[in-house]
């Protein structure tokens, strides 16, 4: 399905969605904890849809209301599963570290994207641990899914480099579970505010775990276990990240609830640059509100988007309302994510009159202050849709985005919302 949208004023205030990464983190913790869980305020969308029937298929009985998941840990493991984590990269990277730790013969498949994102240091890591990893039979395509499991983990040391945190938040949350004590060398760590959020449920749950600041060392005794929880999902730091920058785009303020101050997710890092580049950013209890500039234009910079790679696409898109070059680095995993980021939104851009170059590594935008309308392409990739839809709101005519259907990945109600702060500029 395609979308056609018109330049806009905005101004109001939005809940946005519940975290996407905290709601299958949740999930997981209940689904191997012994005996009943409640989960307050989750997200719907087709990735948490993925992880809840993932948890069914290992015999957790999850009960879905509008307001809660209840979910009672499985009575018993089955021996043989497969499980398809459909586009779910963080299903498939932390449900099949943790089903490891267990002599559960797990198949683990997906869409066709997800069969494309790479699981090599995931699987040597547990291969090394003493998991056994083998194919289907006429598939030829190594360390990508699908690939069939089967643990336990027996504990040993090994050393891992995670373009992906997801990798490392896996073995940390199986490697509790294991048999042994596991010895976790991290040489490279992309993404670490979300492996922060994962030690923030291990200690939670006072879990035994030894680990230096840096995060690239963990000592995790085996043969522990994870306890019921009753807990409350917060706000979606990245699905907020669109709303905050629609203030800068469209020169509108805009007001975000449901946001939880504390919380550890990554992407919070993006008020901080929308700061930087002459924003005004205004706390309130569980809320945030973003205007842009006054009387004046923003500002660009370098950025490191290392710890936030999920940002990427609509900073890209704020760059080009600055009258300059902007910077958007050190963020390699970009490029394999639903589709090269990178790459993608590049393209994308161009196509709006923007010139734009890029390395291994980065982005950069040489920002005029305004952007085309046209036809683009959301790549099947939620996070490129939702940028192109906010670039919309700017554009000198109007944009048409080929493709829409991957907004519920993480976001379902995403142009509903949109349309609730737009009016549209005749």
């Amino acid at each position: 399905m395609d979308i056609t949208l018109k330049k806009g004023q905005i101004r109001g205030t939005i809940k946005v969605p519940s975290s996407k990464s905290q709601t299958i983190r949740a999930l997981l913790v209940a689904t191997f904890a012994q005996g009943n869980s409640i989960i307050h305020n989750p997200l719907y969308s087709s990735d948490t849809l993925s992880c809840i029937a993932g948890c069914r298929a290992l015999g957790a009985v999850i009960i879905e209301s509008e307001e809660t998941l209840i979910v009672q840990s499985p009575i018993e493991f089955p021996t043989k599963v497969t499980i398809d984590c459909g586009n779910s990269g963080t299903t498939l990277y932390l449900l099949s570290a943790m089903v490891a730790s267990f002599p559960i013969e797990a198949t683990f498949t997906g869409d066709a994207q997800l069969k494309n994102r790479p699981v090599r240091p995931l699987l040597e890591a547990l291969i090394s641990l003493g998991v056994e990893l083998s194919y289907p039979s006429n598939y030829t395509k190594q360390w990508y899914p699908p690939f069939t499991i089967k643990g336990p983990v027996k504990g040993g040391s090994v050393n891992i480099t995670c373009h992906t945190s997801q990798h490392l938040s896996g073995l940390l949350l199986g490697s509790i579970l294991g048999e042994g004590t596991t010895e976790i060398h991290v040489d490279l760590l992309n993404e670490k505010p979300y492996v922060e959020m994962t030690l923030q449920w291990i200690e939670k749950q006072q879990l035994s775990m030894e680990y230096n600041k840096e995060l690239t060392h963990f000592v995790i005794p085996g043969k522990q276990s994870y306890k019921p929880i009753n807990v409350t999902i917060g706000g979606d730091y990245s699905s907020a990240s669109f709303f905050f920058c629609a203030a800068a785009v469209a020169r509108g303020s805009i007001r975000v609830t449901g946001l939880l101050k504390e919380d550890k997710q990554g992407d919070k890092e993006i008020l901080s640059i929308l700061e930087q580049m002459g924003c005004e950013v205004v706390w309130q209890e569980e809320a945030v509100t973003v205007s842009p500039p006054q009387s004046k234009e923003l500002v660009g910079g370098e950025f490191d988007l290392n710890a936030i790679p999920d940002a990427l696409p609509i900073l890209a898109v704020t760059a080009c309302f600055v009258k300059g070059t902007t910077i958007l680095g050190n963020v390699p995993q970009a490029r394999i994510k639903e589709t090269d980021r990178i790459e993608s939104m590049k393209v994308n851009l161009e196509k709006l009159g923007v010139k734009v170059e890029d390395t291994e590594d980065s982005l950069i935008i040489h920002g005029s202050g305004s952007l085309n309308g046209g036809i683009v392409d959301g790549f099947e990739d939620h996070r490129i849709i939702m940028a192109m839809a906010i670039a919309s709101l700017n554009t000198e005519t109007p944009l048409t985005i080929k493709g829409i259907e991957a907004v519920d990945v993480t976001f379902p109600s995403f142009f509903t919302l949109l349309e609730t702060i737009k009016q549209e500029i005749q």
